[in-house]
């Protein structure tokens, strides 16, 4: 058995029933099985994407001295650990390839410029938030109004039927980890702009979209509102109760300005 399916008995296995883990579910369950038969994480990764991807190496061959992120841009090779972690990474590299590349391009433009330090500084940190827990978001223009605003009763209750035009994709591959075991303060940071309602359920044009629009300059601002992912009508049973929203732990309120 390798490495990885022995690690994976310390955490739940991934339930891809789960409406979070639709996108990834076919390509998810390959590659686990894959792996339960012996074969390393990386090379069931490589060997389920194909040569239009990035190929995945155990992190272990990563040069010592040289930047996971660099590395990347130098040699189109992702390192990769055993683990949960690095398995939803490579499935969002499944899905998402040309953002992928632009983040990572944007990381490596960024080591070029100001090198690798103990602070990252407000575009890489940015970068790295997006890859580990964005979320992106198609729905009708209601809806986003009463996310933005943090008006979660309006959002998940009143307005509860447009979840029914609605599609959420999480690209964060650190959040889909967490919903591995989940728990109700979850929080994915929702990009805010909204994918086109003319692409569908497209992701590879979702994938091209989204490449061409995120800039260093846009993710510095930090273009994100916060979701408590298990609200989202259909995506937890105890949801279907009004009352679970009235938790202000979980479901804060919008900061007013001082």
């Amino acid at each position: 058995m390798c490495a990885f399916a022995e690690a994976a008995q310390t955490w739940p296995s991934p339930d891809w029933t789960r409406p979070w883990n639709a996108p990834f579910a076919l390509d998810g369950a390959a590659v686990r099985a894959a792996c339960d038969t012996g074969v390393p994480l990386a090379q069931a990764l490589t060997e389920r994407i194909g040569p239009a991807g990035p190929g995945f190496m155990p992190q272990t061959e990563l040069p010592e001295g040289i930047a996971y992120e660099q590395f990347i841009f130098d040699t189109g090779q992702v390192p990769t650990r055993e683990g949960l972690h690095d398995f939803f990474n490579g499935l969002v590299w499944m899905r998402f390839p040309a953002t992928k590349r632009l983040l990572n391009r944007l990381q490596a433009a960024e080591i070029q410029t100001a090198g690798v330090g103990q602070v990252r500084g407000p575009v890489r940190d940015a970068i790295t938030l997006f890859d580990e827990n964005a979320v992106l978001l198609q729905a009708p223009e209601e809806l986003w109004d009463a996310l933005i605003a943090r008006e979660w009763t309006q959002l998940f209750v009143a307005l509860r039927p447009l979840w029914a035009q609605a599609r959420l994709v999480l690209f964060g591959h650190a959040l889909t980890e967490k919903l591995v075991a989940p728990y109700k303060s979850i929080t994915g940071h929702v990009y805010r702009e909204p994918v086109p309602p003319a692409l569908g359920d497209d992701l590879a044009a979702w994938d091209v979209w989204l490449a061409k629009r995120l800039t260093a300059a846009e993710l510095a601002s930090k273009p994100f509102t916060p979701l408590p992912v298990l609200g989202v009508p259909g995506w937890w049973p105890a949801n279907e109760d009004p009352a679970y929203y009235a938790d202000a732990g979980v479901f804060r309120p919008k900061r007013m300005p001082a």
